[in-house]
């Protein structure tokens, strides 16, 4: 290995290293970055250890002489593939050592292993939204890509010595935050990947440097010039035409979990929350029927969303999908403090179709009766049951649960929590918001003794009939410019307004909070079972108390009969049975958004038919994509690949013959095909003349010509003494197929390097060989064969 090959491999494990930036704003802390970098690391000291210690082993074995030309064209093959087996070993040590040999060398059950957390990737890949929590199949999906990135980066720079070219591959990973990143994705995502290409473009400089003479005493600094202009221009085009880029609706890597299109079935919920939009009123449908051990059954929570933004509502961040429900018999438990009672349910779907399981608040345990629970995971943080690559539609399962009941005085004695603390900062998060509604926060809780004073009286305004607010199916357009203010100004909305409202205003007073989306208890039947229909879909807050949990409140104005006993949040309105605006029908619940509403996204816990497809998986799209794009340039760059290699030999083996060889094959490659019979200085007279048509005239490659045309010439026809070529020939052959590509056009330049003439002719010369030896091979087979 020659030092522009191992200064071209340390370049292209830079560049990888540096495109990899490009996932920076994909991920929410830096737990991507070692198993990223280990990844390029492996790659690139594997493939100097091939690349070193193969030819160094093969010398010792054969006494010094030099690596036969098929080997050393096996050894590119070779490389790849002892890269991808390292990059293997390293994946196997960091998230299977169980069942490897030395917790490093894989065996079928470390693969199985390995598979399976590769598959949770895949499925962690739908649940998540960007910035993703680093999980651990989403830190092996990515290392095993940025992998096999390097990997594709190393072939195209060192062995296809096309170092410029190998900057193509880094547009792969700089397409994965464009993809997936809603709005800005910052400077270090489109400045790093620059500045890998700019990387790659100074080491395919050097090479070419090295390759003429002109940089014989190694300067650094050459052509680097040229490559900063380069990766300049890229820096700018990414920050000019990426911001032109089209970005997924929810800044996800798919669909989401629970958010989809919407359908007119109402057997869904899609997790967002907007403080605008309307309702329809579809017939209601049958979802669940459940069977609890209480009678008055609280709201069924299937799941929480606890992001908020003023332009957009509420929305879901991602969840946690490591742990599976059958893995913990006591799944979210409440502190001890805290006041509860046990409640058991069993839940049967009739028509639910959903990835979300509802569910009593805090559920220990959850078992699938007639469905395997492996599939079914749970977030801790959000208290969320949800399926990886399952629905709800026909099963059954039981919920044993602790179900909330603090006393107003239990609550009152809670602290504030500090503002380093790690649910204060989650849940209490807010964004800068319109100076109306902090100054209504802050005259709602002036002289509040503590959090659940603070809560309680915002809580309390929401409810209270006097200061106008209303249910309605519809809310009223406003002129503020802010969905939140035009809502506490107009008071008009349902349930998704009214939570949505206090949520944040709950924040705006100190205390987390987040939104909750489910279902009523629904109507008690003929045999004591409720039964949960679309209508019974709600939204509803969930504030958090130090040293006592979350804990459930209800703003929304809905009918006594299907409100949740909370005897801790007591309504401005408690004596109205309905409070819903005269001049609509009264719905039992908010019902579907009408999915020809564009703008309306079935909010508000509304039910929604998933479809299915919703946007695609747009990772694992985007890498079979990626993987399809580097095959089809593997294919197409094959022939170019092997002509390379082909010239390599010969220049390798450096005589005469080997070399006017190559300065035919090149002329033949540009269209211009020496006739056999003609002797080497009438050839190379022919090469003269297309070198003065194409305007090289007086240039070195004419007498370099002569040169190799006369060493053929002795080769050919003097002593056998004369056949070894001048050390200076291989140098001419350089010379000369640069000054025949630049006298030729643009398309023979191409067409000469895409799709080598030569080649095509030494392989359809070889077939014919072949052929012909074996077709005069049968008659002596023949003979040998005839009975005597």
């Amino acid at each position: 290995m020659n030092g522009a090959d191992l200064r071209t491999a340390v370049a292209a494990g830079l560049a990888t290293v540096l495109g990899a930036c490009a996932l920076t704003p994909v991920y929410a802390s830096g737990a991507w970055v070692p198993p990223v970098l280990a990844a390029v690391l492996v790659v690139l000291a594997g493939g100097l250890l091939l690349r070193v210690g193969g030819p160094a082993l093969w010398s010792r074995m054969a006494d010094g002489r030099p690596v036969p030309g098929r080997l050393a064209a096996l050894g590119v093959v070779l490389v790849p593939v002892g890269q991808l087996l390292l990059l293997l070993c390293l994946l196997t040590a960091r998230f299977a050592p169980g069942e490897a040999i030395l917790g490093l060398l894989p065996t079928p059950a470390s693969i199985s292993r390995l598979g399976a957390v590769l598959a949770d990737g895949s499925a962690e890949l739908r649940e998540q939204a960007t910035p993703a929590l680093p999980l651990t199949g989403l830190l092996a999906l990515t290392a095993l890509f940025v992998g096999l990135i390097a990997v594709v980066v190393d072939l195209v720079a060192v062995a296809g010595r096309q170092a410029a070219a190998a900057g193509l591959c880094l547009l792969a990973l700089y397409c994965v935050p464009v993809a997936t990143v809603t709005g800005g994705i910052g400077l270090v995502a489109v400045a790093a990947p620059a500045a890998g290409l700019a990387v790659l473009l100074w080491a395919d400089q050097q090479r070419r440097l090295a390759a003429s003479g002109r940089n014989a005493q190694g300067r650094p600094a050459a052509g680097t010039l040229g490559a900063v202009k380069v990766g300049v221009a890229a820096l700018f085009s990414g920050l000019v035409v990426g911001s032109l880029v089209p970005t997924l609706s929810e800044g996800s890597f798919a669909t989401g979990l629970g958010g989809g299109s919407g359908g007119s079935t109402g057997t869904a919920l899609d997790p967002v929350a907007q403080l605008q939009g309307q309702l329809t009123l579809p017939d209601p449908i049958e979802l669940l029927r459940v069977e609890a051990s209480v009678e008055d059954l609280g709201y069924l929570r299937a799941v929480t969303i606890d992001e908020y933004d003023p332009e957009n509502g509420w929305s879901m961040s991602n969840l946690d999908g490591s742990r599976a429900i059958t893995d913990d018999d006591r799944l979210a438990p409440l502190p001890t403090d805290q006041e509860d009672r046990p409640v058991t349910a069993t839940v049967r779907t009739i028509r639910h179709d959903d990835r979300f399981l509802p569910v009593p608040f805090s559920p220990l345990t959850v078992r699938m009766l007639d469905d395997d629970s492996d599939d079914w995971r749970f977030d801790p943080v959000a208290g969320t049951v949800f399926g990886r690559d399952v629905r709800s539609q026909g099963i059954a399962y039981t919920v044993t649960a602790q179900e909330p009941r603090p006393s107003p005085q239990l609550l009152a004695r809670a602290g504030q929590l500090p503002p380093g603390d790690e649910v204060q900062q989650r849940f209490g998060a807010f964004p800068p918001l319109d100076p109306r509604v902090t100054d209504l926060v802050a005259e709602l809780t002036a002289g509040a003794t503590g959090p659940y004073d603070r809560v309680r009286r915002i809580h309390a305004y929401l409810t209270d009939r006097t200061k106008g607010f209303r249910y309605s199916l519809s809310t009223e357009p406003g002129t503020s410019g802010d969905d939140l203010v035009d809502f506490l100004t107009l008071r008009r909305g349902y349930c998704e307004q009214y939570a949505a409202a206090m949520g944040i205003l709950v924040r705006v007073a100190g205390v987390p909070s987040r939104l909750a989306v489910g279902y009523t208890p629904g109507r008690v039947q003929d045999d004591g079972s409720r039964l949960i229909t679309s209508d019974d879909a709600h939204m509803w807050v969930e504030v958090y108390f130090a040293d006592l949990g979350w804990v459930p409140f209800d703003p929304t104005p809905i009918a006594v009969d299907r409100r949740a006993d909370m005897a801790w949040a007591p309504r401005a309105d408690a004596e109205t049975a309905t409070d819903v605006d005269a001049d609509v029908p009264v719905p039992s619940a908010p019902a579907p958004v009408d999915p020809r509403r564009a703008e309306d996204r079935a909010g508000g816990g509304v039910p929604t038919e998933q479809t299915g497809g919703g946007g695609g998986d747009v990772l694992p799209q985007l890498l079979m994509g990626a993987g399809i794009a580097l095959l089809a340039a593997a294919v197409l760059g094959a022939p170019a690949g092997a002509r390379t290699l082909q010239r390599r030999r010969r220049l390798a083996a450096g005589t005469a013959g080997a070399l006017w060889d190559e300065l035919a094959a090149t002329a033949l490659d540009i269209g211009l095909r020496l006739d056999p019979a003609w002797t080497p200085r009438q050839a190379a007279r022919e090469l003269s003349t297309v070198l003065r048509r194409g305007g090289v005239v007086g240039e070195p490659a004419s007498e370099a010509v002569v040169r190799l045309a006369h060493a053929e010439e002795r080769a050919s026809y003097g002593r056998a003494g004369q056949r070894q070529a001048h050390p200076g020939l291989a140098g001419d052959v350089r010379t000369t197929r640069r000054a025949l590509l630049a006298a030729v056009p643009r398309r023979a330049r191409l067409r000469a390097v895409l799709w080598p003439a030569s080649l095509v002719t030494g392989v359809r010369a070889a077939v014919a060989d072949l052929v012909h030896r074996r077709t005069a091979a049968l008659p002596r087979l023949r003979r040998s064969h005839r009975p005597a």
